[in-house]
């Protein structure tokens, strides 16, 4: 109790305004680059709601549901601009965890199918949120279309999960000893899973490196 309720009182001491610039800068990294995988978008915004509801500061709640939007659109234009300069190299590690073909494989059944749709429902769907960009780039889908979609997505997404934390903070703040437990075990998951997905990450990437290294060179 006494070690959860010491997490919870540094990452409150950073103050709502540092909590918004961190939280907006995750997201964006999520959506715009591959690492992205590895970083609970979901989680880290419900908790950044509960948070704000444990403070009792609705007014930094808006200023995160404009920052997190910003973050989340910006995000997304910049992981579609990387798929347009990738084209046809965005392709799966073999035996990887996170880009591997079955990820892509939905990213890209997810935007053939449904286009418009398929870009709106991806920001709802884990690991999907973070290629469907780069994959749309790689597609040279529409770019108005494209951003269209991306901004009507993050509209929704981030407002109804950071309200979804808030609201549910607000109830467990009525129980006192409840909210710094709930609170500090999901502030302790997301650093753990994140903590986790990059270090699996980073061993996938070392092994496409040695594979790259093993391979027998062309001759000509």
């Amino acid at each position: 109790m006494t070690f959860v309720s010491t997490v919870l009182d540094h990452v409150q001491s950073a103050g709502p305004g540092l909590l918004v610039v961190m939280v907006a800068a995750v997201l964006f990294v999520e959506c715009a680059f591959l690492i992205g995988f590895v970083l609970p978008g979901d989680s880290l915004l419900a908790t950044a709601g509960m948070m704000f509801a444990a403070g009792h500061q609705p007014g930094w709640l808006v200023l995160a549901v404009v920052g997190v939007f910003a973050a989340a659109v910006a995000g997304n234009h910049m992981g579609y601009r990387m798929g347009r300069c990738r084209g046809n190299r965005l392709a799966a590690r073999p035996g990887g965890r996170f880009v591997n073909a079955e990820n892509l494989g939905k990213a890209r059944r997810l935007l053939d199918r449904y286009g418009f749709w398929g870009v709106l429902m991806a920001r709802w769907l884990p690991w999907i949120r973070t290629l469907c960009p780069q994959v749309a780039g790689a597609a040279a889908m529409n770019r108005r279309s494209f951003a269209l979609a991306t901004t009507l997505g993050a509209l929704v997404w981030a407002p109804v999960m950071l309200v979804i934390g808030y609201v549910g903070g607000s109830q467990l703040d009525r129980v006192r000893w409840l909210m710094p437990v709930v609170l500090g075990g999901m502030t302790i998951g997301v650093v753990v899973v994140t903590a986790v997905g990059m270090v699996r990450m980073r061993k996938e990437q070392h092994e496409d490196q040695r594979s790259e290294q093993s391979a027998p060179a062309l001759t000509r």
